[in-house]
């Protein structure tokens, strides 16, 4: 496994990091969640992503307990708070009162004294920016927080809160997390230019499409019973991608990487880890094997060659506006 800054600070993390989004405390029960996490911890992986609203803090948890026999100094955890963890007008957004109440929840179900990363899950645009980063600064300041990020801002939003942090005198943005694959690249044009010169790098989530990108979707072939496509309860983030002209641009890279010697996985992940931006690529995984064959793509070099093979079988398709 090999390691990357996390943005701008002095902090190394995996360039593969674990996620548990749609998985662990849902459609993954969490014998199979920890058998995955031990073997991410095994081979080098030491950067676990999470959220509170994840399965309503039960992802939490379950990423809690199978981390806790691992020292704590060993791993980078990260979370996120903003979306609904209540029904009260106080149980959701960006405010003080919400960050500083989620962030101890945070703590008490991941079974830490702090947390790496603490990232706000979007932008709450009723919530005055300064009030957002003041109780994001306090909780550093108070050790509860090592690092802050966000997830899914607009460049626009980004610069913005690196403007305020710095009139304030604040702890500034060191990551985003971003949407970012072969297919949907809408983060090229303004947020990776702005993160590359203000020194925030990208953790990437959903590197292989929401399973797109691993070929097991064939054109023309209904999905498998099992498979996310299948399932109407998480499908619903896929729509976009489960078409007849997206399946047969992805099953065109097979040859790709083939002359890679690559898995299909594997090559997803080695092209957006091109990008020196980019700091780490969350993946999702439901079975320990999984995490070996994406963890293999560290490392994974793609010549300028295939990355303009990419860009011509998936021309069309790509998503960048």
């Amino acid at each position: 496994m090999e390691y990357r800054r996390l943005g701008g600070s002095g902090v190394r993390v995996s360039e593969i990091s674990l996620g548990s989004w749609l998985t662990y405390g849902g459609s993954v029960a969490e014998e199979q969640a920890t058998a995955c996490i031990e073997r991410a911890y095994e081979i080098g992986i030491n950067f676990f992503d999470t959220a509170n609203v994840y399965m309503r803090g039960a992802a939490e948890e379950i990423v809690g307990r199978a981390l806790k026999d691992f020292g704590r100094d060993s791993y980078f955890l990260a979370t996120k708070v903003y979306f609904p963890m209540g029904e009260g007008p106080n149980d959701r957004g960006l405010s003080r009162k919400h960050i500083t109440e989620q962030c101890h929840a945070s703590l008490r179900r991941l079974g830490v004294d702090y947390v790496d990363l603490y990232q706000c899950h979007r932008y709450d645009e009723n919530t005055p920016l300064e009030e957002t980063l003041r109780a994001l600064d306090d909780l550093v300041r108070q050790g509860k927080v090592l690092y802050i990020g966000v997830s899914e801002w607009s460049a626009g939003q980004i610069s913005d809160a690196l403007g305020i942090a710095k009139e304030m005198n604040l702890d500034r943005i060191v990551s985003n997390q971003p949407q970012y694959n072969m297919i949907q690249r809408r983060i090229e044009k303004e947020v990776i230019p702005l993160c590359e010169r203000e020194g925030i790098g990208q953790v990437v989530f959903s590197p292989l499409a929401q399973g797109v990108l691993t070929g097991k979707y064939r054109p023309g072939d209904a999905p498998e019973e099992g498979t996310r496509a299948a399932d109407p309860e998480y499908n619903v983030f896929m729509q976009q991608l489960m078409n007849e002209e997206v399946l047969s641009a992805v099953d065109g890279l097979r040859s790709v990487a083939s002359d890679a010697g690559l898995s299909m996985p594997q090559l997803a992940l080695a092209w957006v880890l091109r990008q020196e931006n980019v700091s780490s690529a969350i993946i999702g995984a439901s079975r320990p094997e999984q995490v070996d064959d994406n963890a293999a793509a560290s490392g994974a070099k793609l010549s300028e060659d295939m990355i303009s093979e990419i860009d011509r079988i998936l021309e069309g398709v790509v998503q960048s506006g």
